[in-house]
């Protein structure tokens, strides 16, 4: 009879790969699996919080991803109308453990978290290994998975879906995705340019009702990511060609040398399934929940996610509390993202790209008063907590 992993995961983006690593170092049987031969390195998330790394520290990881990440203190308010800028030097309070934000690419993450996850005993990564259909009872679930060799099936306790905003782990458990897709296109792109020449922090957000941005450093080399948003009904074939006219509009000197290294254009939803967890098969990031990436709550809420569901799982499967805790973490994590996480994420999304002109001015305004004040950084101390939502109970 083939072996009975304790846990499989499906999918191997950052929120796969942390889960499976915190079950795996506490010496649970897990075995990833991704239809894809590696991991996707498309531009993505790239700043990550405190609440983040106290999460990669707990793992032991945050060492080595500190080793190639840009720290930063420091944010902007850009209105690119008028090219004034409101600017926060000094973003944590006193005492904070880890008192920056770290820059570098989502795919660096996933690499990094593979590394830790793969030197552990019972760890197992299948690539080239697609989710085809689930079969659970009380006791367990059986995947059919298409591989380069033909079907076949894997026995496991307990499933992960965190296969990404199309979560085929969703789908087979035929559960909606609740809410909306944003009418615009997202496009990612990754950029040399000299941004600090021209004033600008390691992270920045541009307002504006019809060309706003997101411009942020990506890492220690001079690698840039802008995110902007663009009509959803041009062609998205011809993005590449588009980039250069939206840069004339963007870049601060648009006559300046710049190289596009890598873009990605994508849909942004703002939606969540209506349970995280069904019998044996839980959910968690993207497949459980979706929301635009300005603000950077997107990959936050999906590691607090990873984090919380190994706490239970472990728990679980080592007899040391009830599956009443899973229940627990479903309910919490929907919660945190339904009044938290995705009311803030629209907000910033809002603000960036406002069209009401004595508005938006209102918002900059807010943000320049507001900048460096105690109230701002003891708020944005308890909007974390927020987002953290309730200890796990265990």
């Amino acid at each position: 009879m083939a072996e009975i992993r304790d846990v499989v995961v499906v999918g191997a983006g950052p929120v796969g790969l942390l889960t499976a690593l915190g079950l795996a170092k506490a010496g649970v049987s897990v075995t990833v699996i991704e239809a894809e031969p590696r991991i996707n390195d498309s531009p993505r998330a790239a700043v990550y919080f405190p609440t983040t790394l106290t999460i990669l520290d707990r793992l032991g990881i945050l060492s080595d991803a500190l080793e190639i990440a840009y720290l930063s203190t420091s944010f902007c308010f850009h209105l690119l109308a008028t090219r004034e800028v409101a600017r926060i030097t000094d973003t944590f309070p006193p005492g904070s453990p880890y008192p920056y934000n770290a820059h570098f690419g989502q795919h660096l993450l996933a690499q990094l978290v593979l590394k830790h996850f793969s030197a552990l005993p019972g760890a197992e990564m299948r690539w080239n290994t697609r989710l085809v259909a689930l079969a659970q009872d009380a006791t367990g679930a059986v995947l059919t998975v298409e591989t380069p060799q033909g079907r076949e099936e894997i026995r496991t306790r307990w499933i992960v879906g965190a296969d990404g905003a199309r979560s085929t782990v969703r789908g087979l458990l035929n559960l909606p995705f609740e809410g909306h897709t944003w009418p615009d296109r997202f496009v990612a792109t990754n950029v040399r340019y000299d941004f600090e020449r021209y004033g600008f922090e390691p992270a920045n957000m541009m307002a504006d009702a019809e060309n706003w941005a997101v411009v942020a450093r990506l890492g220690k080399e001079n690698l840039w990511r802008v995110t902007y948003g663009e009509d959803a009904d041009l062609p998205e074939s011809e993005v590449g060609r588009r980039i250069a006219e939206r840069y004339k509009i963007l870049l601060p000197d648009p006559t300046a040398p710049y190289e596009v290294v890598q873009y990605s254009p994508y849909r942004v939803h703002e939606r969540c399934a209506p349970t995280f967890r069904v019998g044996r098969a839980l959910l968690a990031g993207d497949a459980a929940h979706a929301c635009n990436p300005c603000g950077g709550l997107g990959l936050t809420s999906g590691v607090i996610d990873a984090a919380a569901l190994a706490d239970v799982l472990n728990a679980v499967i080592a007899r040391r509390a009830p599956e009443s805790v899973l229940d627990f973490y479903a309910t919490d994590r929907r919660r945190v993202f339904l009044e938290v996480s995705s009311p803030i994420a629209t907000d910033f999304k809002r603000r960036m790209s406002e069209k009401d002109p004595a508005r938006q001015r209102a918002d900059f305004e807010e943000f320049r008063r507001d900048a460096n004040s105690p109230e701002r950084k003891s708020l944005m101390t308890a909007l974390s907590k927020l987002v953290e939502g309730q200890p796990m109970p265990v």
